[in-house]
């Protein structure tokens, strides 16, 4: 049995940005602070909501060691360290064990894609580069590659890939793959409008945008069906559903960090190839937001 890396919800945190599209990492700190006060159980940095493709190697490092030592052990920090070169991301995987952080995490290739067998080759190499836990990450409406169940099984069977972000939206996939593996692989959602579904199959919790908006919520989510409260869990999802899908109206991370600026925080702008929402469709998360409880 492999223990959970953290149980119930990890932020999948912005990148705050100066209007020149550089990191404003004082902002960053006060977000960090800001998640862990009110309740988020893991910090996930440079993940594909922190705008990671568009960095350069030297400000993903930076972030990395940046989320570490402002964490300080408060939570854990899983660092996105993931490429579609498997040489590089074992570098940059050997280089977030480096900094400090407590596990890492990796998307499937993009662009170039692979085979099931190529996908098992890829995660190998990955997991013997460092001595850092690994949760894979499916996402193919991102990336074109699913991981198949029985890919998660082979998987599973390493020392250290320990869990799986699951945002295939496939709910009998996921069954299937917590059938096969079961505590071999923890399941987190990648999908904040399936938390309870999959906390109901044996995950262990969620890797979240929505957390950025409303940790204290998302986490309750997760610690009420830890806690038994099955009807008071889906019923809180059920009431953030509408937010939940407003914050993907358009690109990730593009919603949220819109949603975080009408907050008063300074998320800054996203880098292109992304670009700002309209003047419409901010209207319309901020109608969204106030119906959520929130002050916009």
């Amino acid at each position: 049995m492999k223990q959970p890396i953290f149980r119930g919800a990890g932020v999948a945190i912005i990148t705050p940005m100066h209007p020149d599209g550089s990191i404003h990492y004082e902002e960053l700190g006060k977000l960090i602070d800001d998640q862990i006060q009110r309740g988020t159980d893991a910090i996930v940095i440079c993940g594909t909501t922190g705008e990671s493709a568009c960095m350069t190697d030297q400000e993903h490092v930076d972030c990395i060691a940046y989320a570490v030592k402002r964490v300080n052990k408060r939570v854990p920090v899983v660092a996105g360290a993931g490429s579609n070169d498997t040489a590089y991301a074992c570098e940059l995987s050997r280089e977030a064990q480096r900094l400090g952080a407590d596990a890492l995490l990796q998307v499937t290739p993009y662009y170039n894609k692979t085979s099931q067998r190529g996908l098992i080759a890829h995660f190998t190499k990955i997991a013997d580069a460092s001595e850092l836990p690994v949760i894979l990450y499916s996402v193919a409406s991102r990336t074109g590659v699913n991981i198949l169940p029985e890919t998660c099984k082979i998987l599973s069977e390493h020392p250290r890939i320990a869990a799986i972000k699951e945002a295939s939206g496939n709910i009998s996939q996921i069954a299937q793959i917590r059938a096969l593996c079961g505590d071999a692989l923890q399941v987190y959602s990648g999908n904040d409008d399936q938390i309870v579904p999959i906390l109901s199959l044996g995950g262990a919790g969620v890797i979240s945008v929505l957390s950025n908006v409303m940790p204290q919520e998302t986490h309750d989510i997760c610690q009420k069906f830890f806690d038994g409260d099955i009807t008071g869990a889906a019923a809180l999802q059920l009431r953030l559903l509408e937010l939940t899908n407003a914050l993907f109206m358009d690109v990730n991370p593009v919603p949220v960090k819109a949603a975080m600026n009408l907050l008063g925080w300074n998320a800054g702008p996203c880098r292109l190839p992304l670009v700002d929402l309209t003047s419409e469709q901010t209207e319309r998360l901020r109608a969204v937001m106030s119906r959520a409880g929130l002050s916009v």
